[in-house]
């Protein structure tokens, strides 16, 4: 069985930089094994598979090296941006997800993607995990939690730049991830994004965990549109605008790399 298969670097318009992806464009779905296997060997965050339903409706699920993920951003952008160059009529898709729904993404003429999101607003954490508070060097005291992951509010970016992480306790928080952030002085807010429990120890730009972050900070600015900038080594800035029901999101994205996989026999 031969494979198209895609390498895109989104959030940036400079490659090597933001996050990458693997994307492949399936009629039919793999085995759930097989889809895992590819991911592990491809070792980025995330491959993305999507299944055409037509031409602007695909099924999409997404794989890190270690499990089935629910909701991943950054490969939805780079699905969306394969899809645009491949057919430069097309200006708008859905990707259907089990988890959260229906994705509206659309290209937008000066080269940015806008991805609709489900708004996943955190809730303050009253009794914060041991094993946060062990986890991470600078002491957590602001703290909130959504579906995905535990945010960690600092008063100063400088901690989020300098903070250090004991892996092996944050993976214990697992299945949920954590989230450093601050207010920015160059950006509205930075963040970084650790999940050792999922796919790694530090994502390089995480689309959907901004679905929760951009309306903690809205909030906290009293504004609806937002720039971040995720400060990991690759980095990645994200535009985000918050609504009560929706957090839309604003990324580029260019490609590293396009070929095909071979899959023959594989030993049970």
């Amino acid at each position: 069985m031969q494979l198209k298969i895609y390498q895109i670097d989104a959030f940036t318009s400079t490659i090597f930089k933001g996050n990458s992806a693997a994307v492949i464009i399936l009629d039919k779905w793999l085995e759930v094994d097989i889809m895992q296997l590819i991911a592990i060997e491809n070792n980025l965050s995330e491959t993305a598979f999507a299944k055409k339903c037509d031409d602007s409706n695909y099924e999409i699920r997404w794989f890190s090296p270690i499990t089935e993920i629910d909701f991943c951003g950054h490969a939805t952008l780079a699905t969306a941006f394969v899809l645009f160059e491949e057919n430069t009529l097309l200006k708008e898709v859905t990707f259907i997800a089990k988890a959260v729904g229906s994705l509206k993404v659309s290209q937008l003429d000066d080269g940015y993607i806008k991805m609709i999101f489900p708004n996943r607003k955190p809730q303050k954490v009253n009794n914060i995990p041991k094993e946060l508070k062990k986890g991470l060097s600078i002491e957590p005291k602001d703290v909130l939690v959504n579906q995905q992951t535990y945010f960690v509010v600092y008063p100063n970016e400088e901690d989020v730049y300098n903070i250090k992480v004991n892996l092996d306790e944050i993976k214990k928080l697992g299945p949920l991830d954590v989230t450093v952030t601050a207010k920015s002085k160059e950006y509205d807010f930075i963040s970084r994004y650790f999940w050792p429990a999922n796919g790694g120890i530090e994502d390089p730009v995480t689309g959907s965990m901004h679905a929760g972050l951009a309306p903690l900070w809205a909030q906290r600015l009293n504004k609806n549109d937002l720039v971040a900038y995720q400060a990991s080594q690759r980095g990645g800035i994200l535009k985000c605008k918050v609504t009560d029901s929706s957090v839309t999101i604003l990324g580029k994205a260019v490609k590293y790399l396009e070929g095909y996989i071979i899959i023959g026999e594989i030993d049970e």
